[in-house]
């Protein structure tokens, strides 16, 4: 069975530059590990500003954060909230077109040549109706998408990993409901009204830098490694 993760962490204050270096490490040693081993099928790291995601697949099992990028702990912040000391806060799956049904469906079919990460902000108050108009989207399975593709969300932050080209292909999984509410044109939900804009005044995602990406089918030989 596969199951996907998305963590968010953050540099502690002028730590990125290092962190980033120490990451990219731990992907050398510790990532690229897990997939040679079996127990991830993917795993990426991106980094945008102070903050650091997380994005892997697990396979009959769960791997910590700490198993995939332990090089960079002393470089991050610790996050409050709970009485045991915690670096990575998992960010909740918001979206998805598609799903694993098993390890086989999950195995990409053809050569990914890039695995990208994106992030955009929600206005709060539109975080409910965006989750609402994209559970209904995603369980009624209203129209197909990028097979790979998935938003998670942290507070009002969204983090999103897609893989180019992308794939589409009609779910395995039988969606949840039986309802037929996303609307027949999706612009009519007003996702504009949804997302901050940034400075700039662009409205929803703006890609970020890839820091690794592995994937088990090219583990044996010459696995893809963002940045060199």
């Amino acid at each position: 069975m596969i199951r996907r993760w998305m963590y968010r962490a953050e540099w502690k204050d002028g730590q990125e530059e290092e962190g980033v270096q120490a990451l990219r490490k731990s992907g050398q040693g510790q990532a690229l590990n897990q997939v040679k081993q079996g127990r991830l099928m993917t795993v990426a790291a991106f980094s945008w500003k102070n903050n650091v995601f997380l994005y892997y697949e697990c396979i009959d099992g769960h791997v910590e954060p700490e198993e995939i990028a332990g090089e960079a702990e002393p470089y991050l912040k610790e996050w409050p909230g709970r009485s045991e000391p915690r670096k990575w806060i998992e960010m909740i799956d918001v979206f998805h077109f598609n799903e694993p049904a098993d390890a086989e469906h999950w195995l990409r079919k053809h050569p990914v040549e890039r695995r990208a990460g994106r992030v955009a902000h929600l206005k709060p108050e539109k975080v409910a109706s965006y989750v609402y108009y994209h559970y209904q989207l995603q369980e009624e399975r209203a129209f197909p998408g990028p097979k790979y593709e998935i938003i998670g969300i942290h507070e009002n932050l969204l983090f999103g990993y897609q893989e180019f080209p992308s794939v589409t292909e009609e779910p395995v999984v039988p969606g949840r409901l039986s309802t037929k509410g996303t609307p027949d044109n999706w612009s009519d939900s007003r996702m504009d009204l949804h997302f901050q804009p940034w400075e700039d005044g662009h409205l929803y995602f703006k890609p970020i830098d890839t820091v690794f990406a592995y994937y088990i089918g090219e583990a044996a030989g010459d696995a893809h490694l963002a940045n060199e």
